[in-house]
């Protein structure tokens, strides 16, 4: 078997391992979705199914690292060629981080389903499907090797962590106002927080997708203020 870098076969190479970091994207995105209605709906099946289902994403990240590998060894890529190979490598495993934050969703459902009517969880579905949205949107990026979509997900990410910090004051105000809502609060908040990583790690990779096409990097975002951090 010949080896080394010919146009044709590193193609095929890098269009099987695009499709795989697509499938994991998309089993992903979908966790997100699946985990916030199991949280709303206070649906515990539901939320199992979603935490079994991070398995095959687990899979799908071995199987990208092993092909990325492959190719660097056989094709010897280099610069844009490089590049994108190395870029699929990291996505792959920020990708398995944010299905990781799903599961932990999913996981504290069956907390949420035992606690009584909690009025603050109505505003965790939308936080939730902008999370869903950025990590949509970085992958169509990182597909279409599109730097403009990439930068449009690091700009909302501004947005998602206005949301948390909302999240978080309203919270506090829940469970100052009665103690039996501290327990259920705390994992709502632990749920917003997995929710604005979400969102941390879809710009992470849209920075990725940038150098990718560019060679060049993003400029460093400005972040909201995150009022669980100390000042000083």
């Amino acid at each position: 078997m010949a080896t080394g870098h010919t146009l044709k076969a590193f193609d095929e190479d890098l269009d099987q391992l695009r499709g795989l970091i697509a499938e994991m994207g998309g089993r992903a995105e979908e966790a997100i979705a699946q985990s916030m209605q199991a949280l709303v709906r206070r649906d515990t099946e539901a939320a199992r199914q979603v935490v079994e289902a991070d398995k095959r994403i687990d899979l799908l990240e071995a199987e990208i690292e092993r092909q990325a590998v492959q190719i660097i060894a056989l094709r010897a890529p280099m610069a844009d060629d490089l590049r994108d190979v190395v870029a699929a490598l990291k996505i792959a495993g920020v990708v398995e981080r944010i299905g990781d934050y799903a599961k932990n969703i999913a996981k504290r459902v069956h907390v949420i389903e035992q606690s009584p009517n909690i009025e603050p969880l109505s505003l965790l579905p939308e936080m939730g499907r902008i999370a869903g949205e950025m990590v949509h949107n970085v992958l169509d990026a990182f597909a279409a090797r599109d730097p403009e979509k990439a930068v449009a997900v690091c700009e909302r990410d501004r947005a998602l962590d206005d949301f948390y910090n909302s999240i978080f004051r309203t919270l506090l105000t829940f469970m100052m106002e009665d103690t039996h809502n501290i327990t259920p609060a705390t994992h709502l908040l632990f749920i917003a927080k997995n929710l604005e990583r979400i969102g941390d790690h879809a710009t992470n990779v849209a920075e990725m997708v940038y150098f990718a096409a560019t060679g060049g990097h993003l400029a460093e975002r400005t972040r909201g203020e995150d009022p669980t951090r100390p000042h000083g």
